[in-house]
């Protein structure tokens, strides 16, 4: 079964020879939440917009629910929801006023049980005829979502959901996201906060300079890519690793307790009981053993710094 989109070879060149997007395919099913992550300038936004018609794509073909976005256009727009990252709202309208307007823009009839519905699960229920320019920073953020929502959309873009909300309606934020999905709205977001996508995409995308670096499962991702850390401290100060144990990548602390060793946890040996086998031989004592397992965030840094590394090969 084909997913809600599909895109294949998606490229996008301006006037000016800047090239924002290169032959980037990719598929997303229905009812998924996929995160795009990229540094500034990637070609994330530029994607985005192409799919909800905003932007002309210079080559290629996107399609969503079956769609094609330029030659089915108003059929494709009518299944897609989009939060941009600016908050462009007519600060004298009220909210219900303003949802019923993006709305009928959509061309759905006047159904105000399923806007009331919208609004509660959104927590703007008791907000629905305060003016917009009375809300704050994340209540704003809310009505964007409750607009995009308006027409029943099938997929929901999320283009920076977070910026500039603090941390305890960030994680508000995160659970009205879990709930959309649990209705079957497929979702793509981008995010700059590495913390939100490792929270709730179950696929992660990564772009660059407008290519499309890779599309994987969270856990597949964080298990190809990622690392683990043991880290071990010492009874007693060290000078300097032992001359015995050199060569395997060991990072002593600047106060000689602690001994780093990074190591592939999908690897057949690990190399941790050699290492502490070999500690004890020297007749050094361990006092503890602690582990890390590498965040989304050094994954994505290192993914990115191959790619620039790749290009300047």
């Amino acid at each position: 079964m084909a997913g809600i989109i599909q895109i294949d070879n998606l490229s996008k060149e301006y006037a000016g020879g800047t090239r924002a997007l290169s032959n980037v395919s990719m598929e997303i099913e229905e009812g998924e939440i996929i995160a795009l992550l990229g540094p500034n300038g990637a070609g994330k936004t530029t994607l985005i917009s192409i799919i909800c018609g905003l932007v002309v794509p210079t080559g290629g073909t996107v399609r969503v629910g079956g769609h094609d976005i330029r030659t089915d256009w108003r059929a494709a727009r009518r299944l897609i929801g989009l939060v941009p990252q600016e908050i462009a709202l007519e600060p004298f309208e009220k909210v219900i006023n303003s949802v019923r307007f993006t709305r009928g823009l959509y061309g759905g009839r006047p159904d105000d049980a399923y806007l009331e519905k919208v609004l509660r699960s959104l927590t703007l229920w008791d907000k629905r005829n305060a003016m917009t320019r009375e809300l704050s920073g994340g209540m704003k953020r809310r009505v964007l979502i409750a607009k995009a929502l308006s027409h029943r959309p099938k997929v929901l873009f999320l283009d920076e959901p977070t910026a500039g909300v603090d941390v305890a309606l960030r994680r508000e934020m995160w659970q009205v996201v879990e709930g959309l999905r649990k209705d079957g709205v497929t979702i793509i977001l981008t995010t700059h906060y590495l913390e939100e996508a490792e929270e709730m995409a179950d696929r992660i995308g990564v772009i660059n300079k407008g290519q499309l670096l890779l599309v994987k499962p969270k856990d597949e991702l964080m298990g190809e890519f990622g690392k683990k850390t043991l880290t071990i401290e010492m009874d007693e100060p060290l000078d300097a690793v032992p001359a015995e144990l050199a060569g395997r990548g060991l990072i002593l602390s600047q106060d000689g307790r602690r001994i780093r060793y990074d190591y592939d946890s999908r690897a057949e040996r690990t190399g941790i009981a050699r290492l502490l086998g070999d500690l004890a031989r020297q007749g050094l004592t361990v006092r503890d053993v602690s582990t890390r397992q590498s965040s989304l965030e050094e994954v994505f840094i290192s993914l990115v710094e191959d790619d620039r590394s790749e290009d300047a090969a």
